[in-house]
């Protein structure tokens, strides 16, 4: 939470995280649905090897279990500038109380919520729930805090895209995309076109780029495809994603993007 109020105050557009699923069925934001040894320690302060962190799993674990878990005050050693901080992985719906309590009392602009759903068929009633179960939670929850046009959902997965794009069109959905297969053949496999592109950003070029943006949504077919590349870190590739006009990028590093942020076409207003 902490992190997610300060690109707040950094200017951001959107946030984006990914959800996990506790025993109890709450909706828990981690990256992975498990304990990273990496950054996670136990209640008593110990670490986890790498060899046993999987035996952590959120969707075998409480929310009181998991909630006593410091996985902040070490650091992630990937991002030597970021703050130690004693933090648990949060609740959804404690980032949103949090950031919308945020919102209306400091930095006074709405942020829109990229949201991914992590699953795949190997994982299904082992580290989350099925397809539908999962989605409907999650959507359960998001209406309950938020109006749907500040929402997006992604996934790699294509069960969920396909699962939320019969049963709820109206949410925006985003193809999270790796591997080398075409546009045309990802399309195929997803079976309609989703509102937002999403790929790895090496994958992309700028001719994949401009025949993306040629394509309308199923669910708005008076829109064009959004491009928004992952995860773009470096300076020169935010550059030059905006030269080829893509039509956002998914970074760890706002506070670099905002050094451009009228290249890039930020809100002036939205950084302090």
């Amino acid at each position: 939470i902490p992190a997610f109020l300060l690109a707040l105050d950094s200017g951001v557009t959107t946030l984006e995280l990914d959800l996990a699923v506790s025993r109890d069925g709450q909706l828990v934001v981690s990256h992975e649905p498990w304990m990273n040894a990496s950054i996670c320690s136990r209640p008593d302060g110990t670490t986890v090897a790498q060899t046993e962190e999987m035996k952590y799993n959120l969707f075998q674990m409480d929310y009181a279990e998991i909630k006593n878990w410091d996985c902040g005050s070490r650091g992630n050693p990937d991002f030597p500038q970021q703050k130690h901080r004693s933090v648990s992985k949060p609740l959804l719906r404690d980032v949103i109380i949090a950031v919308e309590e945020h919102i209306k009392n400091y930095t006074r602009y709405e942020v829109n919520y990229n949201i991914e759903i992590k699953s795949d068929p190997q994982g299904d009633h082992l580290f989350h729930p099925d397809p539908k179960t999962f989605s409907e939670l999650v959507i359960k929850t998001l209406d309950e805090y938020l109006p749907l046009e500040r929402i997006n959902i992604q996934s790699f997965d294509f069960r969920i895209l396909k699962y939320i794009h019969q049963h709820h069109p109206d949410i925006h959905l985003a193809a999270l995309i790796e591997g080398e297969k075409t546009v045309a053949e990802q399309i195929e496999l997803l079976g309609f076109i989703p509102d937002t592109w999403s790929p790895y950003f090496e994958l992309l070029t700028k001719e994949m780029v401009a025949e993306i943006k040629l394509l309308n949504p199923t669910s708005r077919p008076h829109h064009h495809v959004r491009v928004i590349p992952w995860t773009v870190n470096e300076v020169n590739d935010m550059l030059l994603m905006k030269t080829w006009h893509t039509d956002g990028i998914i970074t760890d590093y706002p506070d670099r993007a905002l050094r451009y942020k009228n290249t890039f076409g930020i809100r002036p207003d939205s950084a302090r």
